[in-house]
Formats: structure tokens, sequence, C-alpha cells
């Protein structure tokens, strides 16, 4: 095996660094990096990134990466791990989803290294991190005021791809091609295999998420025989439904929201999702269901412009009742287990 090299820094086998790529300077001329977290093994294997924080506001991934690099008796045995907990760190700073120059870094890939701020923080991670990598997760959130359920989302027509989200263990994965300018579209563009974790809120840590983002990232480098198996018995990851696209419900008025249905619930058809009503009261319009799903994601305040997205619905091919019945087990399933460390 040979030194990893990541910016100015060499990483041998065996080894463990912490280290800062430089992104940008502030207007006080101080400097913004990009902290990096390598580990090494000295057995030749895969390389995986592990990012976080590509949409600034969103912090969960920042509380997974942290987990897992906490572990005690964490090893790796073989190939190489590279953290990224704070991808987008001008974001991370002002507490928002974009750089300063009001770009989405996840619609800014690959990058260029004389373009926009987002293009060159792009450029810098797809240089430096992705090329020289088989895999990655990328850990997401809901955007701000909205929740996700936890949730993969992947290109499951590609079998390495669909392998690793059944390892994750996520209890739903969403197929869904890569989006132009994407971190994942990048990554594919040279075959290294990602998946995208959502799950939460942004600007809030939601410890159901956590610890199922935290599990389904140790089930993934388990799986790819990157770290041992545990000296417990391990419980198999639970079979993920798939689903094979999604809609938006959006608000047809603007009003007060008072919900019928709720994140991760199952819904058919024709079902009242909620009610929008106006300053006095008075209903002015009904949401319903343009179709049988589950709740992947949802608006939380009860305030609604006309237009604005309400609801995130997955779709199936897969039997309904069999869905239903999975989802419904849900909730008890994240609430009630915690990781173990059992490296």
């Amino acid at each position: 095996m040979s030194a990893l090299c990541i910016g100015t820094y060499s990483v041998l086998p065996g080894q463990r660094m912490k280290i800062a790529l430089p992104v940008a300077k502030l207007y006080t001329d101080g400097e913004v990096s990009l902290p990096v977290y390598i580990m090494r093994s000295k057995l030749d294997g895969p390389t995986i990134f592990i990012s976080a924080a590509v949409h600034g506001d969103e912090l969960n991934g920042i509380e997974i990466v942290h987990r897992i690099i906490n572990m005690k008796r964490f090893k790796v045995l073989r190939g190489s791990i590279i953290f990224a907990p704070m991808v987008n760190v001008h974001g991370v700073i002002h507490q928002s989803r974009y750089l300063p120059d009001r770009r989405d870094l996840n619609r800014s890939f690959p990058g260029s290294p004389k373009g926009s701020l987002a293009a060159r923080v792009a450029n810098i991670f797809r240089t430096e991190i992705i090329e020289k990598c088989q895999y990655g997760i990328d850990l997401h959130t809901g955007a701000i005021h909205r929740t996700n359920l936890p949730q993969i989302r992947a290109n499951v027509e590609d079998e390495a791809t669909a392998e690793l989200a059944k390892a994750f263990g996520a209890p739903l994965v969403l197929h869904s091609k890569e989006i132009d300018g994407s971190l994942r579209d990048c990554a594919a563009s040279s075959n290294t295999k990602v998946l995208v974790y959502e799950g939460g809120e942004a600007l809030r840590f939601d410890e159901a998420s956590i610890r199922m983002g935290t599990r389904g990232v140790i089930r993934v480098l388990r799986h790819l025989n990157m770290i041992s198996k545990g000296r417990r018995p391990r419980r198999d990851a639970p079979e993920p439904v798939i689903a094979r696209g999604s809609q938006w419900v959006r608000g047809s008025a603007s009003g007060i929201v008072k919900h019928k249905y709720h994140l991760g619930d199952y819904v058919k058809k024709g079902d009242q999702l909620a009610t929008i009503s106006s300053a006095y009261g008075e209903e002015l319009a009904v949401i319903i269901a343009p179709r049988t799903g589950v709740i992947i994601g949802k608006q939380n305040i009860p305030l609604i412009q006309e237009g604005e997205a309400m609801y995130h619905i997955a779709y199936f091919d897969e039997d309904e009742e069999m869905i239903a019945q999975q989802m419904d087990k849900l909730s008890e399933d994240v609430a009630s287990r915690e990781i173990k460390d059992d490296l």
C-alpha cells in the first residue's frame, strides 16, 4: 500500500491523521479549512468517505461522524476511511444551507478551481476526496422547518449500490437517479458508489435519526469487511422497502395548517392529509393524498403559503399491506435500540 495523499499531506498505511484542507479566506483574512480525519489500516482494502454538512445547516451527520470516530475499540482492519464532518464550513458558520455566494454546494459539482466559491469548494472535495474513494456515504437532513424520515437515497439499479443500501439497514430506500450537479452525480462519473442518508431536520440534533445513521454507517463498513464484526451476536439489518418514486404535495391555499397524518404514516390515495384554515378559522382547503404511499418528509410549522411543499410521499411496487406493517414497526425500532459499542 502506498501513501494516501490529500492536499499537502501524506497518510501512510496504519496511520490516523487530522488535516485541514484550505478552502477560502474570510473577509477578516482568516483561513477557512475543511476538516478531514483519515484512518488507515496496514492491510489493503477499499477507501470510503463519510461526509456531512454539505448543506451547512444539516447537523445530524456531524454528530454521526463524532460518535463513530470516538467509539471505543473502533479500528480499521482493511482499507481507509476518510471522514469529512463539515464539508460546507462557511454554511455551518452562518447556520445556512448555502455558501456565502448563495449557491447550493450540492448543485455545484464537479466544480472548478477558478469558478464561484461553491464551485471551488466542490472542486476541492472532488479532487482530494471523492476521486480517491471507491465508496461514500453522504449524510443529510431535511431542510429548515422540514423533517425527513430516516431513509437512504440511491440508484438501486446499480447492483453494487443496491447492496450497500441494503447493508445500511434503513427502513426505506428511495430509488433516485443522480441529480445534475450533485455530489452523488459527480461521484458516479468516477465510479464511486455513494449512498445519501436523510434523517431529521436542519439545525437540530434528532436522536433517532443519529442512532440509525450511526448504526447504518457501521453496517456498511462491516459489509465491506473494513471493521470487525463485533463481539456480541449481531442483529441482521432489516430488509428495507424500496420506493420507486416520490411526490411532493403542496399547499393549495395560504393559511393555518391542521395535520391529520404525520411522518412515517402510510396513506392511501384520497386520504385527507390536512386542512388549511383562514385567520378566522374558516376552512379554505383540504389537502388530499394524490396516491398511496408513505410520508417520508413533512413540513413542521403550522403555517403555509400557497404552493409550498407540505408532504413528501414515497410510493412502491410492493405489497401495500406489507409496507404498512413495516412502517408501523419503524418508530418502535428506532426508539428502542441504541448503538452498542461492540467493536
